[in-house]
């Protein structure tokens, strides 16, 4: 089985020493199978982020061999920044990607903590999923003293054992280690020098002293402006747009506003697909409407007979499913009959019917490329629902907004594998005819689409069923009933043809 890939955003308390960080940066590299996706450095944090991400042997040997990097480069005897930090290499989260899960990662968090703390002597804490004690779930709760006060008690403090390696402090400081899903790193700065109203205003907005739920802030002060320091950890409960007008509203009261913001490392594209939507009040808006987005689902969409997506259909992933599988399903039944066509047009024997193979070959194609789509467009609805059931639903108004979200999402669920049974319809009608007219060298395989058709459109049907029960408001359903009446009619026909041309032409009962 293909080794699943994750992601590891390390933190190292360098950011002002350019061949320090691209040494770090050299080093991540160098390890087979690693892809550094990103490196980010602030000089008044005097912190540097880098991502990079592979599976999961080659990102804990990348790992290691940064932390053993920043080690001999990095003393945080004399380290200054704005940033709190216990460590040349802080913190090391690993985020699982494709193919691999949290368990995973937090067992490589585990793996990884012990060789960092047995090879380089460097103390390791372990923290949010990985951590071994409910105390240091909360990375601030782990780095909090920093290195100075870390310097006196974690010999002294049983409190401050680390979970590996020595209970002494070098020059590199402790590491912390852990495993957590994607967060958002984000500051955002105001328009004053004052860092007393960043402080007031990241205390309104962190869920810890009262703010929203998934966010983690601070106010500091950042080359003489005020700036708020968070990370978003789940941006799907608590959107990016929300933050933002939360901090406006508050920067209001102290009459002040927000001079700009900035990302740190990388972030999720559904966070700033949901900002935008948001901000320009896109209902019903849907991934799939970006130009970009679309092509990208269109080249990377299961191909019938892919083994990559049989991979992923195989994955304890609720996507790709069987929606996904019924319109791919449905796109090798235009396929086999677009390839009987060609199998016809050209040969003498055939001339006759030339000009309307031409119109069934252009169908089938047409069709095969409108099903690919889907597949992918039915993974993208089914994710689009999950996120809707994530939706907070604490207050009258949350659970409002969740209702109406959920209902338009499940509506999106429901048309697609709908427009799925529709066009397996379509490639059952087109299938029938090269078995009664195309090349019969080749009728068998008009035949088994026809039957690939019957397939796509009876899993499609399930899924439409299954996801009108999850819809407040039953009308929509009535009329996916009586089209997919009609739809399950054609087909019936197009078997019936079907298997009259095997008798006929090729005398097969």
């Amino acid at each position: 089985m293909t080794e699943g890939w994750i992601e590891c955003i390390p933190n190292f308390s360098e950011g002002r020493r350019p061949e320090v960080i691209e040494g770090l940066r050299e080093a991540i590299r160098g390890v087979p199978g690693v892809l550094v996706l990103d490196v980010h450095s602030d000089p008044d944090h005097n912190r540097s982020v880098i991502t990079f991400a592979g599976p999961a042997s080659a990102v804990a040997e990348a790992a290691f061999v940064a932390i053993a990097h920043a080690a001999k480069a990095i003393d945080l005897r004399e380290h200054q920044g704005e940033h709190p930090r216990i460590g040349a290499t802080d913190v090391v989260p690993f985020v699982p990607l494709s193919g691999s899960s949290l368990e995973a990662c937090v067992a490589l968090a585990h793996s990884l903590g012990e060789r960092v703390g047995g090879e380089l002597e460097i103390p390791v804490y372990f923290y949010e999923a990985a951590a071994r004690r409910p105390d240091r779930v909360n990375l601030e709760d782990v780095r909090r003293g920093e290195f100075e006060g870390l310097l006196t008690s974690i010999a002294s403090d049983p409190g401050r054992a680390p979970d590996c390696g020595p209970a002494r402090l070098g020059p590199a400081g402790a590491t912390v280690i852990g495993a957590r899903l994607p967060l958002i790193a984000y500051n955002v700065y105001l328009t004053t020098s004052e860092v007393r109203i960043a402080k007031e205003i990241a205390r309104a907005v962190r869920h810890s002293s009262g703010g929203l739920r998934f966010v983690k802030a601070l106010g500091l002060d950042v080359n003489g402006r005020a700036q708020i320091s968070m990370n978003l950890t789940d941006y799907t409960r608590t959107p990016l747009a929300r933050v933002v007008e939360l901090i406006r509203r508050e920067a209001h009261r102290h009459g002040v506003d927000i001079l700009r913001s900035e990302l740190v490392g990388l972030v999720p594209e559904g966070a700033i697909l949901d900002a935008a939507a948001w901000y320009l009040q896109l209902d019903g808006f849907e991934q799939a409407q970006v130009l970009e987005a679309r092509l990208t689902a269109m080249r990377e969409a299961p191909q019938p007979g892919d083994l990559g997506f049989l991979d992923r259909l195989a994955a304890g992933t609720p996507t790709p499913g069987g929606g996904s599988a019924a319109a791919t399903a449905g796109a090798m039944a235009a396929a086999l009959t677009a390839m009987v066509a060609r199998l016809t047009i050209g040969k003498k024997k055939y001339a006759t019917i030339e000009a309307r193979m031409g119109v069934v070959l252009e169908s089938a194609e047409g069709l095969r490329h409108r099903l690919v789509g889907l597949a992918q467009d039915d993974a993208t609805a089914f994710e689009a629902v999950l996120r809707a059931m994530r939706l907070p639903k604490e207050t009258a108004e949350e659970q409002a907004s969740r209702d109406q979200a959920l209902e338009a999402a499940t509506l999106q669920a429901a048309r697609i594998p709908l427009s799925v049974a529709l066009a397996a319809a379509d490639a059952a009608e087109l299938a029938a005819e090269a078995v009664e007219i195309g090349n019969v060298n080749a009728i068998t395989d008009a035949a088994a689409a026809v039957a690939m058709a019957r397939a796509a459109f009876q899993a499609a049907a399930w899924n439409v069923r299954i996801n009108a029960r999850g819809l407040r408001d039953p009308e929509p359903a009535q009329q996916w009933e009586e089209a997919l009446a009609t739809a399950d009619q054609r087909i019936e026909a197009a078997e019936g043809r079907s298997l009259a041309g095997l008798r006929a032409r090729a005398e097969i009962a």
